[in-house]
């Protein structure tokens, strides 16, 4: 792109973090650096009423970029459909957030941990362009912002940081939200203001654990200084799938895909047809990854949905 943006000034620093993970992904994947800096100027344009010059300067720059990136990439669906966008962004996300969490819990930990953990919050918070996130998305955003901070702070001060979520057995929490924990300290490091939670299939994190941490940002701010990670896993590495057929909703008892039912059609509402068209569009995910059963099962929902107006989810 043609079209530079300026440095950002101090009272625009909140959106420095959108820009990065954009500028990290201009060459790799443009859905990503599009969808960035427009978040980046949704949040700047609704931080003050009246903008500095310094302020116009940047957020007019990045109206300019987008304007011309939309030109550039007018055939992309990611760019120009908002259904598409979303669906492209939300595999993006968890694929990283598996990704770091297997190395989090295989114990490999590095600088690529980290930064996949926190391109991951990034793109969960470039989400809720589209409108509320899903509770596993919210789930999913919080425990990837601690997690990167969490495992940086550990690499810097030369501590061993403990896999997956903090576990503790006889943990007992006090009406003012502080938890008692008998289990030896040595043994299970802690993060200040941090709750253990038991482990779970996905991780699980306090509701009021940002609340309660001293200064969430700063550890953030500190991650987010460290230099592009030449980082591209393989679409599939390990043979892992990079989200969880698993949460896709499952039928009761599957529409099938052939038979006189196929021509029925049901009176939708626009929300159920987005529903549908996320279906598809997850569908075309799976087979991304070869998953052919998850992609059946999401055809199958879609086609339930479009004939009975019934979410089977």
């Amino acid at each position: 792109m043609s079209t530079e943006i300026p440095e950002c000034p101090p009272s625009l620093k909140s959106i420095q973090h959108y820009l990065k993970t954009a500028a990290e992904h201009d060459t790799r994947d443009p859905v990503v650096a599009y969808w960035c800096r427009l978040h980046a100027l949704q949040v700047g344009l609704k931080l003050t009423s009246k903008k500095t010059p310094e302020e116009t300067k940047v957020l007019m720059a990045l109206m300019d970029w987008l304007e011309e990136a939309k030109k550039t990439n007018k055939d992309n669906e990611a760019i120009s459909n908002e259904v598409a966008a979303q669906a492209h962004l939300e595999n993006y996300a968890l694929k990283l957030f598996m990704y770091a969490d297997k190395q989090d819990r295989e114990q490999n930990y590095g600088k690529n941990v980290v930064k996949a953990f926190y391109t991951a919050g990034m793109i969960y918070d470039v989400l809720t362009t589209f409108g509320e996130l899903t509770d596993e998305a919210t789930q999913n955003r919080k425990y990837a912002k601690w997690k990167a901070a969490y495992i940086h702070n550990c690499l810097k001060n030369g501590e061993t940081p403990v896999p997956g979520p903090m576990q503790s057995e006889d943990s007992e929490q006090n009406e003012d939200g502080s938890a008692n924990n008998s289990q030896d300290t040595a043994t299970t490091p802690q993060v200040p203001g941090f709750l253990p939670v038991t482990p779970a299939t996905l991780p699980n994190v306090p509701s009021n654990f940002n609340n309660s941490l001293p200064d969430p940002n700063a550890a953030m701010r500190a991650a987010s200084q460290l230099p592009p990670v030449p980082y591209t896993p393989d679409p599939n590495p390990g043979g892992f799938v990079p989200y969880d057929p698993s949460q896709q909703p499952q039928p009761a008892q599957p529409t099938p895909l052939y038979g006189d039912n196929t021509t029925s059609v049901a009176q939708l509402t626009p929300d159920q047809i987005a529903k549908a068209q996320k279906y598809c569009k997850w569908a075309g995910s799976a087979l991304n990854y070869d998953d052919v059963k998850t992609a059946i099962t999401n055809l199958r929902n879609a086609l339930e949905l479009l004939q009975t107006g019934h979410d089977p989810a």
